[in-house]
């Protein structure tokens, strides 16, 4: 089977504050084909799901459904017209194509903002798996956000908590995914490390799609779903498993926080290509951001969507906007100090669960990136 992952990232303003009641439901999944041969095979893989579909023949009676389908399948003879037609940015949008050798297919499915290319016969069997969950996670369209340090120590992993912790108080099914190997480990910061469910050992012992039940496994604390290790030794994650993750993360949760390695190797670029938004930590600090800018460029070659988050800043070092001006990216919060914070997590408190600064810019920032989704679905 043969089924490809790349990304589609978004930004946008919010429209009120985001919880879990205004994230509005989706219809059934879209078929986009005018080829009677396509359009029946398509039709037979989601008997074979158990899954009533809408089928579109041309770009106009796909515009009407585009943005409210659960998933949207185009077929290779409406491709290029659904690419021109600028229908809009969303997830879940599955290119199918038939030659693997045709290079054309990529781009065209770059524009047109696909998550995948199915290529057909091979990629059937997952094709009647993800209809088949279309239904049950009609409601939900997750968001990945990625958190990555600009140097070590900048408090990326707290922030990264404290985020998906703000999420999980809202009521929205929030995750946060341990992508640093290396790392203190996300589950210390949320006092997660004794809570009983799956952890990165035993999702590398699977193969193929992760069922979306397998959210309801992991550990959970606050409202919040943990992907982490295990104190055992570390299996390095591969890259294939770490897409099924974060596709599992957007059928089964709201909102999905990875946290990264400064260090991006090809798991982390992963990450990065399907993260709507990357958000860069860095102490307000002339040698964080000069340490910062390298991970600027590189994060920026991956993710569409860079913001900055400064921490600080401390007497006689430099304000988040001259940091922002240094490394030409837009500031997403500016956090002053918070001299309990390590108190707190030395003494097994997570982290943005008082009202402080942390919780007040986590509240900010989160209306923000998830407005954007909000609109799109009620548009």
């Amino acid at each position: 089977m043969r089924v490809f992952c790349f990304s589609t990232a978004f930004a946008g303003r919010p429209r009120g504050p985001v919880t879990a009641t205004t994230l509005a439901c989706m219809s059934r999944p879209l078929i986009v084909t005018s080829d009677p041969l396509v359009s029946a095979e398509l039709l037979r893989l989601a008997a074979a799901a158990g899954v009533e579909v809408d089928v579109a023949a041309d770009v106009v009676a796909a515009r009407a459904a585009w943005l409210s389908a659960s998933v949207v399948l185009v077929g290779p003879d409406l491709l290029v017209p659904c690419a021109g037609a600028r229908l809009g940015r969303r997830p879940g949008v599955v290119v199918l194509a038939a030659e693997l050798d045709d290079a054309s297919v990529w781009m065209r499915a770059v524009d047109v903002g696909a998550e995948r290319v199915v290529f057909l016969p091979d990629g059937a069997p997952w094709l009647v798996q993800a209809l088949g969950e279309a239904e049950a996670t009609a409601g939900r369209s997750g968001l990945v956000l990625a958190v990555l340090g600009g140097r070590g120590g900048a408090g990326a992993t707290t922030f990264a908590a404290a985020l998906a912790l703000t999420g999980g108080r809202r009521g929205l099914r929030t995750a946060l995914v341990d992508g640093d190997c290396l790392g203190g480990g996300v589950d210390l910061v949320l006092g997660a490390e004794l809570e009983p469910g799956l952890r990165w050992p035993d999702l590398l012992a699977t193969s193929g799609r992760l069922p979306s039940s397998v959210a309801d496994a992991l550990p959970r604390v606050a409202g919040v779903s943990v992907v982490s290790w295990d104190r055992g030794p570390v299996a390095p994650v591969t890259v294939e498993v770490m897409a099924e993750v974060l596709d599992l993360a957007r059928r089964a949760t709201d909102l999905t926080l990875v946290d990264l390695p400064r260090a991006l190797d090809h798991v982390a670029a992963e990450v990065l290509a399907a993260a709507a938004c990357t958000l860069l930590v860095v102490p307000a600090e002339v040698r964080a951001t000069a340490a910062a800018a390298r991970v600027a460029e590189r994060a920026s070659l991956l993710c569409r969507d860079v913001r900055l988050v400064v921490r600080g800043p401390s007497p006689g070092d430099v304000t988040a906007p001259e940091v922002a001006a240094t490394l030409g990216l837009p500031l997403a919060a500016d956090l002053r100090a918070e001299p309990h914070l390590e108190r707190d997590l030395e003494e097994g408190r997570p982290p943005g669960r008082r009202r402080r600064p942390l919780m007040v810019a986590c509240d900010a920032l989160l209306d923000d990136l998830l407005g954007a989704s909000v609109a799109r679905r009620a548009a």
